[in-house]
């Protein structure tokens, strides 16, 4: 009977009265009656949604419905307790209705939610009394997820987020959104489908940044330079997101690579599929998945395959072996790299991208010695400090597991931590890479550095490490311990340089001038003197009038094939790399402004570098910095070098104090016309250097000089 009675009011209209014993009948039996299924929630062709709060209406009739508007009887208002809105005739209750609730609604997909003032939202109970708590209590109700929302700016906020989501087809259940409303976005050749906010993502959503495109195509330059030493290669893209890495990797390596994408999000595992089938690409499916997908390619000769999972990033490197493996989680890697080179094999490449900058450029030093175990401040050199302070969290990782690494790449720009090293298996190797995980003096006065010494010996006085004599001038404590920091080598060069052809051949323009100034800062030396060779030279490409040597395979590559090197492999490697150590590039970098002579204009940036040059030490501009110097010269040398060179700023000098002219400038008529030539030449020089030595020549006189 309970059964009956539930469909005979399922059968009226809203505006029937039902008598108060049936509906209690009819309660009683939906509380009996089983649930219905998800499929019958989904399906659209009832009135949607299925179970809307009475604020949620198609028309201003519908609302006065629920009221029961009749002339000759008073009416609540079915949104306000009575204490807010008093019972009155219908006139009156139909501008209640159309002004205060229907006026300020928010519409979506036809239907309007009106603000509604009843008990439905909880209020912190206040001293004030029941009208407070009734002006409080306006809220709005959400029709997809039930949720109560105060303001109406949010609740448009709110809505949009559902629809960013893909949450627009029924309540309490997350349905993606319909192809139209993706986005494709292509790069380098890649076609992807991302959500309308893949820019300002929630956690939950599938993230594509832009900006982090010269990043993917360093990592696609390292990962090519492998793809000629060995194939096929095995190689995984842990945090998938929208796939789009590995589909440049299987885009344009071809053959060369067995692409593996995995993210842990249902929902991105879904897209990395759909942008699969976007650039006629297989998918290897599981096993369980097999009945339900389908694979791309309608007998055509397309054999390019990507495997995609949906697994911690953690279970995947535990579970399977691979050559290349890249971490790009949100945040820090940290807490992947003992998966990571659990089972990365002998002589494959492990590269991590940190986008935790706020801890490693010492924005947040707790953060970093809670992660990286590391003690850091804020230094000239911060950029560089980040690098070395993942590398040595990697060494550390990869030590646990008897493995060493030889570091390939380390750059570090505004946005990211780019770390590329080669994994060296082995207790000797480990051993070695442990050894170069050291603490660093740093001067906080002028902000000299010095890595400490090797030993366990306890030094009586450690400022003596440091090259300048600040601790005897100044007053207490002036250097600090920094550390534990990576302090071999960031960059190989001839890993560098095959990555630059490979640039060149793919057409990567951004990553292209990036890698040219990362040979130089690997070798320590000028532009100008960059990879000239003689015309003998037969290993050699030239690209925008550069000279690029190309690597001979037979010595530089490594070709061995097999889970164990032979020891005598190993001894040839290392004899290889001997010579490399002892031109390895000096340690950190100097800011030119930030060792500027008050009072004094500075020469441009690339003559400073020839002047240091003359001089006798090894230098070069730096990535981290654009107005860094890399040089193996003493800070006191530095600055007397820069004092040297740099010519006073005869406007404001001459308001304290006498002028004190350069001994080649001699007073009279002949002055304005040296100022002019030097003016000249500077604009003639060419630097591109902005801000350097860019100060108009200008010389003021006194009265009875311009009399004369």
């Amino acid at each position: 009977d309970g059964l009956v009675v539930s469909e005979k009011v399922k059968s009226n209209d809203i505006d029937v009265k039902v008598p108060k014993s049936e509906l209690e009948a009819e309660e009683k039996a939906e509380e009996e009656r089983p649930r219905e299924s998800d499929s019958n929630i989904l399906d659209l062709s009832s009135d949607y949604p299925r179970d809307k709060h009475i604020s949620i209406q198609r028309h201003l009739a519908d609302l006065e419905k629920l009221a029961d508007l009749r002339e000759d009887e008073r009416k609540p208002c079915p949104l306000c307790p009575e204490e807010k809105f008093k019972a009155c005739y219908s006139h009156k209750l139909h501008r209640h209705l159309q002004n205060l609730h229907w006026k300020v609604s928010v519409e979506f997909e036809g239907y309007r939610m009106c603000i509604c003032h009843l008990s439905c939202r909880p209020v912190k109970p206040n001293l004030v009394g029941d009208q407070t708590l009734s002006k409080m209590g306006a809220h709005y109700h959400c029709i997809i997820c039930s949720a109560t929302i105060v303001r109406r700016t949010d609740m448009i906020g709110h809505i949009n987020r559902h629809v960013n989501k893909g949450e627009t087809e029924s309540r309490f259940i997350t349905v993606r959104a319909h192809k139209s409303s993706y986005k494709v976005v292509k790069e380098s050749a890649t076609d992807v489908q991302v959500l309308p906010n893949h820019s300002t993502p929630q956690k939950t959503d599938s993230y594509f940044n832009p900006k982090m495109k010269l990043n993917r195509q360093l990592i696609f330059c390292a990962l090519a330079v492998l793809a000629g030493e060995r194939k096929p290669i095995e190689c995984l893209d842990a945090f998938g997101a929208t796939g789009i890495m590995g589909l440049q990797w299987a885009k344009h390596l071809r053959s060369s690579v067995k692409v593996t994408i995995n993210d842990c999000n249902e929902n991105s595992v879904k897209m990395i599929k759909e942008n699969c089938h976007l650039n006629k690409m297989k998918v290897k499916l599981n096993i369980k998945e097999e009945d339900n997908d389908e694979t791309v390619g309608n007998g055509e000769e397309n054999s390019d395959t990507i495997e995609v999972t949906k697994m911690d990033a953690n279970v995947v490197m535990h579970l399977r072996s691979f050559d290349f493996i890249h971490l790009d989680p949100f945040g820090s890697s940290v807490n992947y790299l003992d998966s990571a080179f659990r089972n990365v094999r002998n002589l494959g490449i492990v590269s991590l991208t940190s986008t935790d900058i706020s801890s490693l450029y010492a924005k947040a030093q707790h953060v970093a010695l809670r992660h990286y175990g590391c003690n850091i401040v804020r230094t000239e050199y911060y950029k560089e400090l980040a690098a070395r302070t993942v590398i040595a969290a990697v060494t550390r990782a990869a030590a646990r597991c008897n493995k060493g690494i030889e570091v390939l790449l380390a750059v570090a720009l505004e946005h990211f931590v780019l770390v590329v090293v080669r994994v060296l298996r082995g207790p000797t190797p480990a051993d070695d890479s442990a050894k170069k995980v050291r603490y660093l003096i740093h001067c906080q006065w002028c902000e000299e550095r010095v890595f400490q010494k090797e030993g366990n010996m306890l030094e009586e006085n450690p400022y003596q490490q440091l090259p300048c004599d600040c601790y005897g001038s100044m007053p207490g404590k002036t250097a600090v311990l920094l550390g534990p920091l990576w302090s071999g080598a960031l960059f190989n060069t001839g890993f560098l340089r095959r990555m630059l052809l490979e640039a060149v051949q793919y057409g990567l323009d951004e990553a292209l001038s990036l890698l040219k100034t990362l040979v130089c800062e690997a070798e320590c030396t000028t532009l100008k003197h960059f990879s000239t060779h003689g015309p003998g030279d037969e290993n050699k490409q030239e690209e925008s009038g550069v000279y690029i040597r190309t690597p001979n395979t037979s010595t530089e590559s490594y070709l061995v094939h097999g889970k164990r090197k032979s020891e005598e492999v190993l001894r040839s490697t290392a004899k290889r790399q001997r010579p490399e150590h002892s031109a390895e590039h000096p340690p950190f970098y100097y800011n030119i402004h930030r060792h500027s002579i008050k009072g004094m204009n500075m020469p441009k940036l690339n003559k400073f570098l020839n002047y240091l040059s003359e001089a006798g030490y090894r230098v070069s501009r730096t990535h981290f910095d654009p107005m860094g110097v890399r040089t193996n010269a003493p800070l006191a040398q530095f600055k007397t070098v820069l004092m040297k060179y740099s010519a006073p700023t005869y406007v404001g000098a001459q308001a304290e104090g006498p002028v004190h002219l350069p001994a080649e400038i001699q007073l009279g008529g002949e002055v304005p016309a040296a100022a002019a030539v030097k003016v000249e030449e500077a604009e003639l020089a060419g630097d591109d250097e902005p801000g350097v030595g860019s100060a108009v020549f200008t010389q003021s006189y006194p009265a009875h000089c311009a009399a004369d």
